[in-house]
């Protein structure tokens, strides 16, 4: 349910709507907006059918909301959610260039990487310090010394760092050195983890799952709004079809869609949509023309001699003519770096 208070409506009127909610049984979320506040009531169907909100005095409209996702959702808020990280923020037309290793090696290679990327454009630094591999004997990251080596390159190139939450018994580590929170497409519903990163306040970059519908997606962010945390980038990064001639399918209409359905930030993976260092470059610029907040491309100094991913993974002049290709069409969508 969704109650939608007058303009202007009194701090007293607001509480006494959210007194009554929460004796009842039920929780509120508030979205506050200059002139006008909508209350988000969560909770149990039969607690919520039997409020009965409308005479409420400042009460304008009090909408049922049927979508199995409550705070996600425009009908919840209509104006595009912008989220700070560092000095730089992405959404409502600030665009989010991310870029970095899948994995990080060394120190040498995450300096090197960082300072790169920093010099042609990118305002966000990603590295994996935490590997989830499909085989078990495939390299899985540094750890916590790779986490170390990340903030290290960060710190020095004036980049924020976001990096992947493996585990649920790592979120805090993991929150003790990076900016933003991946949670990987394997990942994206752990609902223990989602209700932990809820808890925090870091924002948290949701990746799509190889299989989840646009619903599941913005169900699994609910879960993240629900705890508290309103701070999540959605992540398109392909869906699994039966094609083999790329790494997964970029479903580019489904980035439309997060954004008529969501206020939240949605990036674009062309690396792991693709797989395909070639077609990185194309899909970079469709997923700007489709209205993409973000995207988070794959560098590496050396991608012949990574440790994972190196097809799919940009040299920095490849990432610096892609910085460049994008730019016009950042400035025809009306966004920035």
């Amino acid at each position: 349910m969704l109650i939608v208070m007058k303009d202007h409506a009194s701090a007293q009127q607001i509480q006494h709507v959210v007194d009554h909610v929460h004796g009842a049984g039920a929780e509120t979320h508030l979205s506050k907006g200059e002139v006008k506040t909508v209350i988000g009531v969560i909770g149990e169907r039969e607690i919520i059918y039997t409020l009965d909100m409308e005479g409420f005095p400042g009460v304008s409209e009090v909408i049922r909301v049927l979508k199995p996702y409550k705070l996600v959702g425009r009908d919840f808020q209509a104006e595009d959610t912008v989220i700070r990280i560092g000095n730089f923020q992405i959404g409502g037309g600030a665009f989010g260039l991310i870029a970095g290793p899948c994995s990080v090696e060394s120190e040498a290679q995450m300096l090197e990487v960082a300072r790169g990327v920093k010099a042609v454009g990118a305002n966000m630094l990603r590295g994996g310090a935490y590997k989830p591999r499909t085989s078990p004997y495939a390299f899985q990251g540094m750890g916590l010394e790779g986490l170390k080596l990340l903030r290290e390159a960060g710190d020095a190139a004036g980049l924020p760092v976001v990096t992947e939450v493996l585990d649920v018994r790592d979120a805090e580590t993991v929150a003790e050195w990076a900016d933003v929170l991946q949670v990987g497409a394997r990942n994206m519903q752990n609902f223990m983890m989602l209700e932990e990163l809820g808890k925090m306040r870091k924002p948290v970059l949701l990746k799509r799952g190889l299989s989840a519908t646009i619903e599941e997606v913005l169900s699994s962010a609910e879960y993240v709004l629900k705890g508290g945390n309103r701070d999540v980038i959605i992540c398109e990064r392909g869906i699994r079809t039966f094609e083999t001639y790329t790494r997964n399918t970029l479903d580019l209409a489904a980035v439309a869609a997060f954004k008529s359905l969501t206020h939240l930030p949605v990036i674009v993976d062309p690396s792991h949509a693709t797989g395909r260092r070639d077609l990185i470059a194309p899909m970079c610029k469709a997923a700007v023309s489709a209205g993409a907040d973000g995207l988070i491309v794959e560098v590496h100094p050396d991608p012949e001699h990574a440790k994972c991913d190196g097809p799919q993974s940009l040299d920095l002049g490849g990432f610096g003519a892609v910085a460049a290709a994008i730019d016009p069409l950042l400035l025809l969508e009306g966004k920035h770096l």
